[in-house]
């Protein structure tokens, strides 16, 4: 008989460094740090009451990102997303994440749906309460579950790295507007479609979803 034991490895909880870069990322993708706005590790730390170490991590990896640029002896600057950039990444988006929710409709286990509508009620809260950082942490969550219920890990892994580099430079300026609600409430929409295995208008949801990014959450008006 062998001696192996079959250990499940433990999650460890995050570091102060990814909380941090966690909170910026999330600050940054909104809005709510603006692009071109400078900011120093100091100011930053004392914000969060934390020491500048795990601040400038956090920076550093986020600069590899391209989220910020180095300001030598000054700080750390935004950087600002061009249009381009956002249609490019919106193109890329809707050549996947329409047809996963196409493909999941109708194949979701009924005793999923608890935590699914769960995660769709948190964006839905933090958009009323104009928490824009549990808003975008409830919304990665809620459509990386939905992806993978493809049963293809290496689509998830790629919709959830497009998703985590997409910029929605006017999310900041949506708190308690009708359209945050609104966009919101469409994961709740998209829920009802996929139980009813609709397919169809689960994919036209989802590519009405993602124009927000060109549209709603880049700041600019949309038609209907």
């Amino acid at each position: 008989m062998s001696n192996e034991l079959s250990v499940t490895p433990i999650a460890q909880p995050p570091s102060l460094r990814e909380r941090v870069e966690a909170a910026l990322a999330s600050a940054i993708r909104s809005g709510e740090m603006k692009p071109g706005e400078l900011f120093s590790a100091p100011t930053l730390a004392a914000r969060f009451d934390v020491s500048a170490t795990p601040v400038r991590e956090a920076m550093l990896n986020l600069e590899k990102q391209g989220f910020v640029e180095i300001v030598r002896n000054k700080g750390f600057r935004v950087t600002r997303v061009s249009d381009r950039d956002l249609q490019d990444l919106v193109e890329v988006r809707q050549l996947l994440e329409p047809p996963v929710a196409r493909l999941v409709a109708g194949r979701i286990p009924a005793e999923e749906y608890p935590r699914l509508r769960s995660l769709a009620g948190r964006i839905v809260d933090g958009a009323a309460r104009g928490s824009l950082a549990d808003y975008l942490e409830a919304d990665a969550e809620f459509h990386r579950a939905v992806t993978d219920f493809t049963g293809n890990p290496r689509l998830s892994a790629v919709v959830s790295d497009l998703r985590a580099q997409t910029r929605l430079p006017g999310l900041a300026d949506l708190i308690a507007t009708e359209e945050l609600s609104a966009s919101a409430n469409e994961h709740l929409e998209l829920l009802e479609l996929l139980e009813a295995g609709d397919g169809e208008a689960a994919e036209e949801l989802m590519r009405r979803h993602l124009a927000h990014v060109i549209g709603w959450w880049a700041g600019r008006p949309e038609d209907g």
